[in-house]
């Protein structure tokens, strides 16, 4: 079976796997000793020796507290560290359940908590954060609030490893709504949750692991009511597949681009070249006249058919019958006889279509949803402000509902541009690609963003989800690759064409 892509819980969704794996069969205590198997396994992966440790275990009172008291118990049986200190910020009296009997079995391996932070611990090499677990909503208070910032201030000397996320965040946002624990690793338990996987929160977890700790991965990936996801390399792969010896271009899609105008052919020539680079067996852009020479001129395989300066229409419909699917926005502008056209391709063209840049800007203020063919937009924060009426503020506020929305009320697969670009489509379902880079805050990459998308659907048009989620990856990747060869600064938009073929590889492993 293909592989999806891996399932987002949110924490009362990860509640309920817990639950069910106990009715199941496996008891809490057990899960809370795999989950401490995990951390220490990590812990010795990456800490060895851990004998020669200065180790700090910080704990709360719930079960994240009860994780951490697991792991300590669990380092002193089986490493002897140099050093070893549990620090328990609450009282022992309020623990209850597997956390409380962690506890018990802590003092029966012959180790006893502290209740403060005393100067002998500040030393330490290695301090692991059990305080807050993924229920946090709000800033961390009191107690909570006082250990988070004794970790940050006053263990000079150590790596900071964080038990299911850093304490301070929340495990159902990524929004940072008060002090955190500064974590330099973070292993979290069975699947991401929406802080893992969401910024700015994802990017707060140093480096992050994913850890089984017994829950069948059937009881949630198979949940259609968890309809959040993250892209992963396993789920895009088969569309990178090696092709077959009896290739040629007509097997691989014909894209046509409805693109540029006069001063815009540049736009029009980088999502042409795009769509043929993301394996499109043949790519024709339409656009008037005056931009047909530098088009020509951009990309001599790219090839053109002009456009009425007026009533266009037909002439778009002609082209687009003969071939796979159109993309149609990047250099277009938004003259009113183009927003007229733009609206009635999109209401009327019985092939795929991808929509972008201008094309978005067409649609705004309008009354449109799709049809039966796929509409594929990708819209930038500022255009999502425009499609939806919302301020930027709010779109940025809340990128996962506003994405699901515009897709479901609208009928769309839509394209959510940014940090963590999300993926969402009409029924409910929104996938988050991890893939980026600061280096493509330039222009142009939207338009290869376009090319990319039209390419790999041209491909596959029969699993448009894959093929698209593999562009938005893809783009991605290749923006990371390029600033690891070039810097941040120096990336320019064609630049990510250079890379497709290591990103590529990397997704494959080939």
């Amino acid at each position: 079976m293909t592989a999806q892509p891996r399932k987002v819980l949110t924490p009362a969704q990860m509640g309920a796997v817990d639950q069910a794996t106990t009715e199941a069969g496996i008891p809490g205590i057990v899960l809370m000793e795999n989950a401490a198997h995990r951390c220490v396994e990590y812990l010795q992966e990456k800490f060895a020796p851990l004998d020669s440790q200065r180790i700090v275990v910080v704990c709360g009172k719930g079960n994240n507290g009860g994780d951490g008291l697991a792991i300590a118990r669990q380092l002193y049986t089986r490493f002897q560290p140099r050093e070893l200190r549990v620090v328990l910020i609450a009282d022992p009296a309020e623990l209850k359940g597997d956390a409380a009997q962690n506890l018990a079995m802590l003092r029966a391996a012959g180790l006893q908590e502290y209740r403060d932070f005393g100067p002998e611990m500040r030393t330490a090499t290695l301090v692991v954060d059990a305080v807050l677990g993924t229920g946090l909503s709000g800033p961390a208070k009191g107690d909570a609030l006082n250990a988070i910032r004794e970790i940050n201030q006053s263990f000079p000397l150590a790596k900071v490893f964080a038990v299911d996320l850093p304490s301070g965040l929340s495990g159902g946002s990524g929004a940072v709504s008060g002090e955190y624990v500064r974590a330099d690793a973070t292993v979290t338990f069975t699947a991401p949750k929406i802080c893992h996987a969401m910024p700015p929160a994802a990017n707060l977890m140093g480096e992050l692991r994913i850890a089984p700790i017994g829950s069948p991965a059937a009881m949630y990936e198979n949940d259609h009511a968890i309809n959040l996801a993250l892209v992963t390399p396993a789920s895009i792969a088969p569309v990178f597949a090696r092709r077959v010896r009896d290739s040629n271009k007509g097997k691989y899609g014909h894209v046509l681009m409805v693109a540029g105008s006069r001063g815009k052919s540049g736009a029009a020539a980088m999502a042409g070249l795009a769509a043929l680079r993301a394996g499109a067996g043949l790519v024709t852009v339409a656009c008037p006249d005056a931009a047909l020479d530098a088009i020509a001129a951009h990309s001599p395989e790219v090839m053109s058919e002009p456009l009425p300066e007026t009533n266009s229409i037909e002439r778009i419909r002609h082209l687009a019958a003969q071939r796979t699917l159109a993309g149609i926005g990047p250099g277009i502008g938004t003259a009113d006889e183009t927003r007229k056209v733009v609206l009635q391709l999109f209401e009327t063209l019985d092939k795929p279509m991808v929509v972008d840049a201008d094309a978005l800007n067409c649609l705004a203020g309008k009354t449109w949803r799709g049809g039966q063919h796929l509409r594929v937009l990708t819209p930038h924060p500022g255009e999502m402000s425009r499609l939806t009426g919302l301020s930027i503020a709010d779109v940025q506020g809340d990128r996962i509902a506003c994405t699901r929305a515009l897709a479901t009320e609208r009928n769309v697969v839509v394209v959510l541009k940014g940090e963590r670009t999300l993926i969402g489509f009409p029924d409910g379902r929104v996938w988050i690609n991890p893939t980026g880079s600061p280096s493509m805050a330039t222009g142009g990459t939207g338009d290869i963003l376009t090319g990319m998308t039209a390419g790999l659907l041209a491909q596959f048009p029969h699993d448009p989800d894959r093929a698209v989620a593999a562009a938005v990856y893809l783009h991605g990747l290749t923006g990371e690759i390029a600033a690891r060869h070039l810097g941040e600064q120096p990336v320019i938009a064609t630049d990510l064409l250079r890379f497709l073929g290591e990103g590529i590889r990397a997704i494959t492993g080939s």
